[in-house]
């Protein structure tokens, strides 16, 4: 059967390290998929056993924890999966609905090419290996929202499996310890999301919006290889930025292009895996880590009491801080039913994908994509970056995470780096504490800073002169953010904020200082360090801290000593 006909899709121009305890252990074994069971006792998922960071009390037993994820992840694409419609956040309802998004008589699906390139990059990025033939099915069920009452997806032959994805984790008392960690990724697969429905209680009624029917997905599966929240979250949030980095989805979690759902169960280590719960929908990896740790305390508090686990469906209530239930995977017969029937897509032939040495002769390059083309064009990854910066700028390894983390913190640190003087230690210092702090206080992007990285270099610079003390940097600093358009050497004059540069005057005043202060001069003399730091602090407040608090100290000691 020939290949399916590519539609082509011009790409429009479009976010820390988690730290755990180091309690937590990460166990490994043989690679196990999805399997699906009615029975009470069996497990939705083939779950690879792990031991857990929960701590048992004294004369229990201990637990381990089982955590697998399905992330679904909106790809970046003007149009749909199957149809012209464009994609846009935030359109009005049912305004960008094709005929066959709404499912009329005798419309068929033409494959977007742009979502194939992307699910192949992001399967490359991943360690998978990539089908040159791959299957597209019909999932079948029936809810408002999806119009065909199937989704097309592929659950037989995906676009790529057998990869892996490096996250890395923070351990130890003081979180100086990086460790890598490793899950394995069961398989990617391009499918259709739906519609999304909107339930007004008050009316009782539910109104249907079509706008995100049939926009294109990549469901990402996490082989079951995570024990806790935190390690689950990091892995989601390692995934978001390689997946920024390809452009091959923004991953706004807020906007709902990420979304995550948790496949959770605990049972004794070396006894038989417990039943699973899978917790839907969540849209955060703050949420995500409450949600995971909350299911498993409350399957282990359920199993403590003599309770069973059911294999069901639950939600994350984020105001409660708890998960309920939505529904039971085995009591409902239609649901059962659901899971098992699909059949292939019969309007969509093989999906067939070539490299260099299969590319057939004369084949025109608009309906063949090449796996060796795509591969030569995957930039660089966080990983890369991480280290890159660690060793161009002898950072700290969880620095290099907090600069990732943030949507344009590493660009802007890179420009304050090009412009100032100033060692990189101290430019990182300022931009994740001071720059950063200053951005979360107010709920602010780094796009939406006053203080551009023009500007924060002039300031370190100002500071590595020693013509003003980090205090008074300080005090510059929070007046840039009140006073748009004035320049740190402007406010540095108007407030007088310059360091004394007259020795003699300074000598002076320290003496002064020590006249007035006898008691403390005695303490410093019997060798009390507190003392000195006293006498510096005097110092600095007659000066209005224009007094390096290092040649203070020097005059200080030089006049004790005299």
């Amino acid at each position: 059967m020939a290949a399916p006909m590519l539609r082509g899709c011009c790409l429009g121009r479009c976010w820390a390290l988690a730290c755990i305890d180091s309690g937590s252990r990460h166990g490994r074994g043989a690679a196990t998929g999805f399997t699906c069971s009615g029975k009470r006792g069996q497990s939705f998922v083939a779950q690879q056993p792990l031991l857990t960071a929960q701590k048992s009390r004294k004369g229990e037993h201990k637990w381990a924890a089982v955590v697998g994820l399905e992330i679904h992840a909106q790809i970046a694409s003007n149009s749909k999966l199957f149809s012209g419609s464009q994609v846009h956040f935030a359109a009005p309802p049912n305004s960008l609905v094709s005929f066959f998004d709404a499912s009329l008589p005798g419309t068929l699906p033409v494959l977007n090419r742009r979502c194939v390139e992307a699910a192949v990059m992001t399967g490359l990025a991943l360690n998978c290996h990539i089908n040159k033939k791959s299957l597209f099915d019909r999932k079948h069920y029936f809810y408002a929202d999806l119009p065909a009452g199937y989704q097309i997806t592929q659950q037989r032959l995906p676009i790529a499996v057998n990869g892996s994805l490096a996250y890395s984790v923070c351990v130890g008392k003081k979180w100086r310890q990086v460790i890598t960690k490793t899950v394995r990724i069961k398989q990617i697969q391009l499918e259709q999301d739906s519609g999304k429905s909107l339930h007004d209680e008050l009316r009782s009624q539910t109104l249907i919006n079509l706008n995100r029917a049939g926009v294109g997905l990549l469901e990402v599966v996490l082989e079951p290889d995570m024990s806790c929240g935190e390690e689950a979250a990091t892995a989601v949030r390692e995934l978001q930025l390689i997946l920024q980095a390809l452009g091959t989805s923004q991953a706004n979690m807020a906007e709902g292009q990420l979304r995550v759902d948790a496949n959770i169960s605990v049972h004794h280590p070396g006894e038989p895996l417990g039943v699973r719960t899978e917790v839907k929908n969540l849209n955060s990896a703050r949420f995500l880590a409450r949600a995971i740790d909350y299911e498993i305390q409350r399957q282990i508090n359920e199993l403590e009491n003599g309770c069973e686990i059911l294999n069901e469906t639950r939600s994350f209530d984020y105001k409660l801080g708890c998960t309920v239930p939505m529904r039971d995977k085995e009591g409902k017969q239609d649901y059962r039913w659901l899971l098992l029937l699909f059949m292939p897509e019969p309007n969509l032939p093989p999906l067939l994908l070539y490299d260099t040495a299969s590319l057939p002769a004369g084949a025109d390059p608009q309906q063949v994509i090449n796996i060796d083309r795509i591969r030569e064009q995957l930039p660089e990854l966080p990983s890369e970056t991480r280290e890159k910066l660690i060793q161009q700028y002898g950072i700290l390894p969880e620095h290099s995470f907090a600069l990732l983390n943030e949507v344009g913190l590493l660009e802007f640190f890179q420009n304050v780096i090009k412009e100032t003087r100033a060692e990189p230690k101290k430019v990182t210092s300022w931009v994740l504490n001071i720059f950063l702090g200053f951005l979360k206080q107010r709920n602010l992007a780094v796009n939406e800073s006053p203080v551009t990285p023009s500007v924060l270099a002039e300031l370190l610079n100002l500071l590595d002169r020693k013509v003003i003390s980090s205090a008074a940097a300080k005090q510059v600093f929070e007046e840039l953010w009140r006073s748009k358009g004035k320049t740190p050497s402007q406010i540095v004059s108007e407030r007088k904020l310059e360091l004394m540069q007259d020795e003699e005057a300074l000598e002076r005043v320290c003496h002064t200082v020590m006249e007035g202060h006898p008691q403390v001069v005695m303490d410093m003399k019997r060798g009390n360090p507190r003392a000195i730091n006293k006498l510096i602090g005097l110092v600095r407040k007659v000066t209005h801290n224009r007094a390096d608090p290092t040649v203070i100290k020097e005059i200080l000691e030089k006049q004790l000593s005299s």
